[in-house]
Parts: C-alpha cells; structure tokens; sequence
C-alpha cells in the first residue's frame, strides 16, 4: 500500500533495543529511523522490550510497529507471533518467514530442494571428530551459530588448532552450529524492498572476513555500489536472490548475503530479515543509489505494515 499523508500510518511503535546481542546496533537503528519518520510527520514513538516491558507497546495505543530490532527476540518470530496475537500490524516478515531467515541450516535445507548454490556443510556437536570435519570440508571452514546475526559467533578457521575454539565460542551463543565450506571469492549484498532488488552492493575488507567490526566499527571497509558486474549478470544474481528470499517466506524488505565465486556462480549465506539502519548499513547504501534517501526508505518499510497477515 502507497501512503501519501503520515496520519494514516496512526501512531507508530519503533520496536529498538531489546535482549540480543545485537541490542547496541538495534538501538542505533531504531534511533535513526525514529529521527526519519518524526521529520516525515509520523507520530512514532520509542519503545524498547527489554526496558518498557510489553506493556508499553500493547497499552499504549499503538496502531502498528515499525520493528528495527535485530537478532533473536525481535528477528526470530517471536515479537511478531506476539504482535499477531494481539493484531497489531507490524512491517517485515511474518512468523515463519522471521523464524526460517534466522535459521540459517534450515534456509539451506529449502535452498537446496530449489536447487540453489549454498556452501557445503556440516552440523556440529560435542561428539563431532573435529579433525575428521576439516578432512571432509576442507580448510578454511566458517564456523558459526545458526540462529546468530551480524557475524556474531563466527570464526574462519584455517587450521585445525582453530577448531576447538571456534566451536566453543559458536556453542556459547547457540545450541547449533555449523561449520561451512569456505567460498573463495568476493562478498555481496542484495537488499530488497517491497518485492524489488536494490542494486547490490560488493564488500571489501581488510579483516579476516566481514565480521562483526567490520560491518559495525571499521571505516576500512570499502563498499561497492554500483557493484562493479555486467548488467546482465546482475539482473541473473538479484533474480536467485529474490528467490532464495521468497523461499524462506521473507516478506516486506530484508537483505540477502552471498558470495561469488570465480566462475561466477553465487552461494547464498544467509537472509536478514531486520537488516541494520545504521550509518554503516548496507541497506540504506543501496537504496540511496536506486534513488530513496534515508527518509523515503524508512517510510517505504513501513508502508510494509500495511500487509494481510493469519490472525492467531
């Protein structure tokens, strides 16, 4: 639905904070698109979980939720199961798409029956013969928590003294973890909106990988947008993108992760479904290029709240 007079978005809970580890990132998000929308004339308002309660937003007269928190509690199903119980529209994904993009194995599984490229992996366990993993992948590995974002967790391990470790510190945030083929190549970026790939965006760092810092804290990282790829090729790569974002029943914007190898043939990582809105956030970066300032783009997510959705 195209809003043309703020007054008909009501007034406005920007969902920020919250119990993840990703909290910090989601307070810078939520405060950026919380300046946007009051410059637009929306009547939103802050509202944090873990500091409000519940209680704030289902008694305080809301008429929807922009959610800008990120990670689990916010990114996973469960704020918005709690919006549908209580029928509060909200923008983004739904339950199950929320909940399917936050769990990376299972977005693979759905990948791999529409015949999608996602790397090579492996779940890991207590019992896991860690020497005999990096046998069977190959080094290096990414190591990882399945239900994590923003890279948390995650290590690229490219010996086998590294295994252990990398285990430990990915099992402290998740009962799951992966451990992934490593995909040589560059890192790209697909963000979409309203059923539209942005241009994509190329990373370049000079970390490890793109990790927590790097998409956070560094300003040696290097974006690419316009990507640097044939028009054609590009058109190819956000058409799999979309898909891959479809199958995991992802909705109203988000942002699909993948690596390009050097035939060209694109692994999906991973789909956000709560992408970052900071100034070091790759969602914005895109939009700006198709032509949408910050404003517009926060106003154009929350247009996404206008959606029919299950009642429970």
């Amino acid at each position: 639905m195209k809003v043309t007079d703020p007054r008909e978005f009501g007034r406005v809970a920007v969902l920020l904070g919250g119990r993840s580890a990703e909290r910090e990132i989601s307070l810078k998000s939520g405060r950026a698109v919380l300046a946007a929308l009051r410059d637009r004339g929306v009547d939103a308002h802050p509202v944090d979980p873990r500091d409000d309660g519940i209680a704030a937003l289902f008694g305080g007269d809301f008429d929807r939720a922009c959610i800008m928190l990120h990670g689990r509690g916010g990114e996973d199903g469960t704020i918005q199961g709690a919006l549908d119980w209580h029928g509060m529209p909200y923008t983004g994904s739904d339950v199950l798409g929320s909940a399917l993009s936050m769990d990376k194995l299972r977005s693979k599984w759905l990948w791999q029956t529409l015949g999608l490229l996602t790397p090579r992996y492996a779940l890991v366990t207590d019992d896991t013969d860690l020497g005999a993993l990096a046998s069977d992948l190959g080094l290096p590995i990414a190591m990882k928590p399945a239900r994590e974002g923003s890279s948390l967790g995650m290590t690229k391990v490219t010996n086998r003294d590294q295994l252990a470790r990398a285990f430990a510190d990915a099992r402290a945030l998740d009962s799951v973890v992966l451990a992934e083929r490593w995909i040589v190549g560059a890192e790209y970026t697909a963000s979409i909106l309203d059923g539209d790939v942005l241009p994509l965006i190329r990373l370049e760092t000079p970390r490890t990988f793109y990790d927590f810092d790097a998409k956070y804290m560094a300003n040696t990282t290097r974006y690419h947008c316009p990507s640097g790829l044939g028009a054609e090729h590009e058109r190819a790569l956000a058409k799999v993108c979309l898909q891959a974002f479809e199958a995991v029943g992802a909705s109203g914007w988000g942002r699909v992760d993948f690596m390009l190898d050097e035939s060209g043939r694109p692994w999906l990582l991973e789909v956000n479904t709560v992408p970052g809105m900071t100034d070091h956030s790759l969602v914005p970066m895109a939009a700006k290029v198709a032509g949408l300032d910050f404003g517009a783009l926060c106003w154009r997510i929350l247009e996404t709240s206008f959606v029919e959705r299950g009642s429970a």
